[in-house]
């Protein structure tokens, strides 16, 4: 039986992976809250130096040594049974919880729980979501995937009645979570190491809805047969939103600057609630922004407070985020890895003034490459030029029959200027032997191709704050 967090007030509570993103912001969480917190991780980071720096305990490499004296300890699913910290905690007796039923256990107690899912789009959409409550005079605590300059990271703690956080299907994470709005805002292929295929994904997020109480409320993107269909047949109250006829809440009269930052008026069942600019570019995003509109309008807030958060929404970091303008090349980031993500980066990408566009990729995981290798052929379209990295293996090995060099001829055929550049040094090293000042790049991946936007920017000229 999995132990309560609330058992352990004031006493010591140990994180295994710590300078994670969720974990970290957990971790900072609890030791607001008064709890005693430690936590190690492989290697040092921005987050474990922030959260040494507001009191806590950080060991840097994995020791059972690290773990004695603890009272509970907190692990992600990426820290096995073998780890040696969880394996001294078995063999002492001391309780372990995973992370999302941390996070679970946490949401419990508030009576307007925000799970914000969806294949694309989740954390800004909660970036978007924490923004918009904050500026409309809503307390929330605050737990994103990412880190969002407007809260000062990835969590913050509010009051006890609103949570927003983002609700992961990999895993099927999501199904420890409590909910009372449960967000869906797409329903696609991915995490297919996981997954049989779609109809599994759309079955385990019918199985989230499922966790809302009936008087919550489901609020779907109507757009998505999949999404709305599951928010249909919730048994909880339900709200669609999108572009088309069917949908309860509809973006009408939609306009794009010349940033592609739509500016649309939002008519709930009939009536209008107001015009809305959104500060990100993408129709994407603009579609998001009416999921937040959807959200705040069941919750009562002012939606011109709604409005103006919205318009003076940035994103959140590695979200086609400006890393540097080098060589009078502009420089972003963005952490999207599957294709409807990377598309949708290379949309917004396109509409900023460009010579050449170029895209950097690192494929991420051996599984995802392999099971969607054809749809990852037909990503790439709109780029004048693609570096593609060695794949980022993260929680895989390598099963010796997917390499990124299987990707190049394949691209090439298709018209996609494809080159294979296996570090970040070869693709920093192309990239400066032939981009021109005006051109604009962008590197895709959730694993550490940030870095490559990084080394540029060190070597660069015009670093860029976000």
């Amino acid at each position: 039986m999995t132990a309560n967090i609330y058992d352990y007030q004031n006493q010591r509570v140990h994180f295994i992976g710590i300078g994670g993103s969720s974990m970290s912001g957990l971790a900072s969480l609890l030791h607001e809250e008064g709890y005693q917190v430690s936590g190690s991780d492989r290697a040092r980071s921005h987050k474990t130096d922030a959260l040494a720096e507001k009191g806590v305990e950080i060991h840097i490499g994995h020791d059972a040594q690290n773990v004695r004296g603890a009272d509970v300890v907190v692990f992600s699913a990426a820290i096995p049974a073998e780890n040696a910290e969880r394996a001294e905690a078995f063999r002492l007796g001391i309780p372990q919880i995973e992370r999302c039923d941390l996070i679970g256990q946490l949401m419990e107690n508030y009576p307007f729980a925000i799970g914000v899912s969806g294949t694309h789009g989740k954390t800004t959409t909660t970036s978007m979501l924490a923004q918009a409550f904050l500026q409309a005079g809503a307390d929330p605590t605050i737990h994103i995937g990412g880190e969002l300059d407007f809260i000062g990271g990835s969590t913050r703690r509010g009051d006890q009645r609103d949570f927003i956080v983002e609700a992961c299907e990999f895993h099927a994470s999501f199904l420890h979570f409590h909910p009372t709005v449960a967000i869906v805002l797409n329903i696609d292929e991915d995490h297919l190491d996981f997954f049989r295929d779609i109809d599994h994904i759309e079955q385990t997020f019918a199985e989230y809805v499922s966790l809302v109480p009936e008087d919550g409320w489901c609020i779907a993107w109507g757009d998505d047969f999949r999404a709305r269909r599951v928010c249909e047949n919730a048994k909880c109250n339900h709200l669609t939103y999108g572009l088309g006829e069917h949908c309860m809440l509809r973006a009408v009269d939609v306009e794009y600057d010349a940033r592609g930052c739509a500016t649309y008026t939002a008519v709930l069942n009939g009536t209008a609630l107001g015009r809305f600019h959104v500060g990100v570019s993408s129709q994407a995003n603009m579609l998001d922004s009416l999921a937040v509109v959807a959200a705040a309008s069941i919750r009562g807030l002012d939606m011109e407070k709604i409005a103006e958060a919205l318009a003076n929404f940035i994103g959140a970091h590695r979200r086609f985020e400006l890393t540097s303008t080098t060589d009078g090349v502009r420089c972003y980031t963005d952490y999207g890895h599957n294709p409807a993500e990377i598309q949708n980066a290379i949309q917004i990408a396109s509409m900023q003034p460009h010579n050449t566009l170029w895209s950097v990729w690192q494929p991420h995981t051996y599984s995802r490459t392999k099971t969607l290798f054809n749809a990852f052929l037909e990503t790439f379209d709109r780029v004048d030029k693609l570096l593609i990295t060695d794949i980022c293996a993260a929680r895989e090995s390598d099963p010796g029959d997917i390499r990124s060099e299987m990707l190049i001829e394949p691209l090439r055929k298709r018209g996609v200027d494809a080159v294979l550049t296996p570090t970040f040094d070869d693709a920093e090293a192309y990239l400066r032997a032939h981009w021109r000042a005006g051109d604009v790049m962008i590197s895709h991946g959730c694993g550490d191709i940030d870095l490559l936007n990084e080394q540029i920017a060190l070597h660069g000229d015009t670093p860029c704050g976000h």
